[in-house]
């Protein structure tokens, strides 16, 4: 049962005798109460020194325990101090103390990798945090997070360690409080907590070291205080129930709701001052790894797709899936599969369909802290119902339906670095174990695609210390190739060559062209193949991975296999690394490029205006035949090309502000260069099935 903030103030605020008596029963209640109160002597004796809290705390699993409160009349928190003694069994990874809201809202306190962090969000959409170093394994240890409006500063053991200045205010939102977790399944901790606290406001120096000690300040301003008792008493495992009709998680088997508008997540990753982030705005239909996101199914004359929307009246990640009709021309009132209880565009879901007319969803998650799903329709070629068939963990999903092998599942593990794996399934339901295909130095992107029976990928990679290019995620480069002609059974190279995987060198068998000792960063865009069957990939050229001219010239490239050797061809400009654009090759001589290849409102900034190029020589020589937006207000983002592409719904894509936060409204393009805009709001509550606005 979820605890109101004023049940906690009236039931679980407790003095130094009840929480004596709350950990004593742990201990017995004789002979703890004994020694509890030697401690509480102890501590009136010295009150300011660091103390063990006294018992063993309540025990967190690190997979699906949590607390939630709902704090009801003490939502608006304008200043706040979080305080918790924590005991972690392993201090690695994502583990969340307290926290309110998705990912970089609101408030929390956190390990993140190698650093403890209170992060704060500011109601301009902004966030920022002030770190420490992490608790020594099995160690009880003091943190404490204070925000006053005006900054943020940490305390470890009632010493002040950290403090950034953070001027703004925290949004107002109902959000529950979760201690233990950022949300149900989502960074647990792994360990013990004890004396958990939340003020309203900014608590001062010798307050904290009071808090330390056990003591509780003069002032009130409490939300709320847990000892292990009440953090145990409350402790759950379980999922909230829907809130404003939308699924809080995805468990529930049956229908799906609906909601009156497309409208797209907006992202940002690597803030800048200027305003030139390493990529942001509408990513709706971001990143290319999460490959197909759209499917044609020539059976009913329909185009599903799916995407990363959010609400309209905040920003947090929900997937969506809707359909568009060839035949009447309309699409389907989007449907909400689950709320991804973040705002990161990564965790974008990606869609297949399999020989029966099911439609499939991949759910991902950036890294490990968030759990990953499968989902398919209940019936053939509809999206009303969804039933969850696998929670697990993996990112940038590709999934691949081959009716003579079932899925194949290209994906990305993050195992010591982003490491490309396989699993394969005849049904969706009971898949193989993970298959590890390529883990050099620190891992890779990757795209792929089918050809008939054959699955090739492309992918770069993240190269090590003592490279020319530096080390580290933003630094990619190399291209490389292999295919699959039996459903992951085997992988060859381009020349036909049966490769040993996993791949871990940088000069192998599938190195199809080098980069690295040029000094050349590339991002891959995406792959296709000639009638003989040659693969041909779409990338990026930079010399640097960071946004704005300095880093000129961007290029898109195309590399194709012309039967003997690796023939690479400029296509079109770019002004930043993360512009993406999607290759039709409709014949032989005919091959054709969508692409935010313009300068958009928002220069140097993701994405831009959409524009098409064709070449009749098979890429050696690309014209501009077309400008797809002009005069927009936000940049265009990432055009899709379905599976099966119909030249009706050729390309899918969003839009956004690109160095502020804005609405995002979603595109798609027909081969011959129409452009329609999906209704940001519908405004008929009665309308099952909408017709697009044309806008081009």
């Amino acid at each position: 049962m979820m605890t109101s903030s004023r049940n906690v103030n009236q039931t679980n605020v407790f003095n130094r005798t009840e929480f004596a008596g709350a950990t004593s029963r742990r201990l017995g209640r004789a002979f703890g109460a004994a020694l509890l109160a030697v401690f509480w002597c102890a501590c009136a004796i010295n009150a300011e020194t660091p103390r063990n809290p006294g018992g063993e705390g309540a025990s967190f699993d690190g997979l699906m325990t949590h607390v939630r409160v709902d704090l009801e009349d003490d939502a608006d928190m304008d200043a706040v101090t979080l305080a918790v003694w924590v005991k972690l069994d392993e201090a690695a990874g994502t583990q969340t103390f307290l926290n309110r809201g998705a990912r970089g809202e609101l408030f929390t306190l956190y390990l993140f990798g190698d650093h403890v962090r209170m992060l704060v969000e500011h109601d301009d959409g902004s966030y920022r945090h002030a770190s420490t170093e992490p608790p020594e394994a099995g160690t009880w240890t003091h943190y404490a997070g204070t925000y006053d409006g005006e900054t943020i500063t940490l305390y470890v053991n009632g010493e002040r360690v950290d403090s950034t200045a953070a001027s703004g205010r925290i949004p107002v939102r109902q959000d529950l409080l979760f201690i233990g977790s950022t949300g149900p399944l989502m960074n647990v901790v792994d360990g013990r907590l004890e004396d958990v606290r939340v003020y309203r406001r900014a608590l001062s120096p010798d307050e904290l070291r009071q808090v330390v000690s056990g003591r509780e300040p003069a002032a009130p301003d409490r939300v709320l205080r847990f000892a292990a008792a009440d953090l145990e008493e409350q402790m759950r495992t379980d999922v909230p129930d829907m809130a404003n009709g939308e699924p809080a998680m995805p468990f529930a088997v049956g229908s799906i709701p609906t909601t009156d508008g497309f409208r797209g997540i907006w992202y940002l990753n690597q803030r800048r001052d200027d305003g030139l982030h390493k990529y942001s705005g509408g990513l709706g239909t971001y990143p290319q790894q999460h490959i197909p996101i759209a499917v044609y199914a020539e059976e009913v004359n329909k185009t599903f797709f799916t995407y990363g929307g959010t609400r309209k009246d905040r920003r947090r990640l929900l997937h969506m899936v809707s359909v568009y009709d060839h035949e009447t021309g309309k699409v389907a009132r989007p449907r909400i599969l689950l709320d991804k209880h973040t705002t990161d565009a990564h965790d974008n879901p990606t869609m297949a369909i399999d020989r029966d007319g099911h439609i499939w969803i991949f759910s991902n998650a950036h890294g490990t802290g968030r759990p990953s799903y499968i989902h398919r329709s209940e019936e053939p070629y509809s999206i009303d119902a969804f039933q969850n068939i696998k929670t697990t963990n993996y990112s940038y999903s590709q999934p691949w339906y081959l009716d003579e092998f079932g899925f194949v599942f290209l994906h990305t593990r993050y195992a010591g670095g982003r490491f490309l794996f396989l699993m394969t399934s005849e049904d969706g339901k009971e898949w193989s174990e993970p298959k590890m295909l390529s883990n050099i130095a620190h891992g890779h992107y990757q795209i792929s695609w089918p050809n008939g029976s054959t699955i090739g990928t492309a992918f770069n990679y993240h190269p090590p210390q003592g490279s020319p290019l530096g080390r580290g995620l933003n630094y990619r480069t190399n291209l490389y190739y292999m295919e699959t002609p039996d459903g992951g059974r085997t992988w060859r190279n381009v020349q036909g060559e049966e490769l040993d995987l996993p791949l871990d060198e940088p000069d192998n068998p599938a190195l199809a062209v080098e980069y690295e000792s040029r000094g050349w960063i590339i991002y891959l865009k995406d792959i296709q193949y000639t009638d003989e069957g040659h693969p041909v990939i779409l990338y990026l050229t930079t010399p640097g991975w960071q946004s704005g001219p300095e880093n000129d010239p961007r290029t898109f490239v195309v590399a194709r296999w012309n039967g003997s050797e690796w023939e690479s061809h400029p296509v079109a400009p770019a002004d930043n690394n993360y512009d993406f654009a999607s290759l039709y090759i409709e014949s032989g001589d005919t091959w054709r490029v969508i692409g935010t290849t313009e300068p958009g409102p928002q220069p140097y900034n993701t994405g831009g205006e959409m524009a098409m190029w064709v070449s009749s020589d098979q890429g050696e020589s690309w014209e501009k035949v077309a400008d797809l937006t002009e005069d927009s207000e936000y940049n265009h983002t990432y055009p899709r090309r379905p599976r099966n592409a119909h030249p009706d719904f050729y390309a899918f894509w969003a839009d956004g502000h690109g160095r502020e936060m804005s609405p995002s409204r979603f595109y798609f393009g027909t081969r011959d260069g129409e452009v329609y805009k999906l209704p940001f709001e519908i405004e008929d509550d009665d309308a099952e099935w909408i017709e697009p606005e044309r806008i081009r």
